[in-house]
């Protein structure tokens, strides 16, 4: 693990200057004291971004900044991409451009199906932000808000992440068989992210993280022969690799054991709530609510992801009702650093949505 990190350094005309060198001292002294939270004040102008770049650089650890929204993120992240070129840059935040949540009018009984419109472009940066924690320690992950908002459980996303090596022994099936545990689907027409297609002894991976890189790993009996990074339109080979790390497909993605759990949950949670709306005579909602959930408990048992599949977190993740979901920062480790950017308006809004 942490195979592609290098050390962060700042590319920069630029030297800290006037208060700067005093600030970045004063809050490195901070961190060192174990001080949970430091205010850096500043004019618009006065450097702060290129303050706290210093000292993400001093101190060498993984950060988050958090900013109260897409746009002054999507700045932020500009501007360390800039001071770190050499180092990963992620972008994490909302992925929806549309989002109707699912609704029962029970005078008309109109069942209004849940329907969001996903940013393939984003969902694809938040995929490499949380690939990316898990493959280096150079990540700065700049991230609006929605980090808050639950994900899958980050171990079964480490746990059933796939490691290939050249000259590993390993059937060209056996990985296909992984690629369906991890929600890839297969496509040998059109190739899309968190898909694969199988030519003979050729196995192509579009990783939901990657741009438009396909993982091309080329078998030899069972025997990985070689591994190489491709164009997915051209079919020209950008990368020559000696290893390659897949990651699942869908952040919900999980075990086999814990999804075959979350089936008996669900399904003793749905016969509590049956019963509960037909003790109360709400017969047509009960009749709604168990043919939802029976359907999606089907398509979960057979294919292992289902439409809406963040309504059955808790129980895919073991949580116990009332616990938190794991989040954004649950992927990061235990020494990052948080930076809150325009701290007087982040702060309520974490503080707004998390209640």
């Amino acid at each position: 693990m942490y195979e592609n990190t290098v050390p962060f350094k700042i590319h920069s005309d630029y030297t800290p200057t006037g208060d700067q060198p005093q600030a970045i001292e004063g809050l490195i002294e901070g961190l060192n004291a174990g001080m949970r939270g430091q205010t850096l004040l500043g004019v618009t102008g006065s450097g702060k971004t290129f303050t706290m770049a210093n000292i993400i650089e001093k101190t060498q650890r993984p950060t988050l900044v958090i900013a109260p929204n897409k746009t002054l993120a999507a700045q932020l992240a500009a501007e360390f991409k800039a001071f770190f070129p050499e180092n990963a840059v992620e972008f994490f935040v909302s992925y929806y451009d549309y989002y109707q949540p699912e609704a029962y009018i029970a005078s008309t009984d109109t069942y209004i199906e849940k329907d969001c419109d996903i940013n393939d472009e984003i969902d694809r940066m938040r995929h490499s932000a949380t690939s990316a924690l898990l493959e280096r320690r150079d990540v700065i992950v700049v991230a609006s808000v929605s980090c808050i908002y639950g994900l899958g459980d980050p171990s079964d996303y480490k746990d059933l992440m796939i490691n290939l090596r050249q000259g590993m022994i390993c059937s060209r099936d056996a990985v296909i068989r992984k690629l369906i545990d991890l929600q890839y689907v297969r496509n040998d027409f059109e190739i899309t992210r968190g898909a694969f297609r199988v030519k003979g002894d050729t196995l192509d991976i579009f990783p939901p993280s990657s741009e438009e890189l396909l993982t091309r790993v080329t078998f030899f009996g069972d025997e990985i022969e070689k591994i190489t990074e491709v164009h997915y339109i051209s079919g020209k080979v950008m990368w020559n690799r000696n290893y390659a790390v897949i990651f699942p497909a869908s952040h919900y993605a999980t075990t086999k054991e814990k999804l075959d759990r979350a089936l008996v949950t669900i399904e003793e949670e749905l016969e509590e709530r049956l019963a509960e709306l037909r003790e109360q005579g709400k017969l047509i909602e009960a009749y709604r609510l168990e043919q939802k959930t029976r359907y999606d408990l089907e398509m979960l048992s057979e294919t292992g992801f289902v439409k809406g599949i963040e309504n059955y977190s808790r129980h895919l993740t073991r949580r116990k009702p009332g616990e938190p979901p794991y989040t954004l920062m649950d992927f990061m480790p235990d020494d990052y650093l948080l930076m809150i950017d325009e701290s007087h308006v982040t702060v309520p809004q974490i503080g707004a949505m998390y209640n």
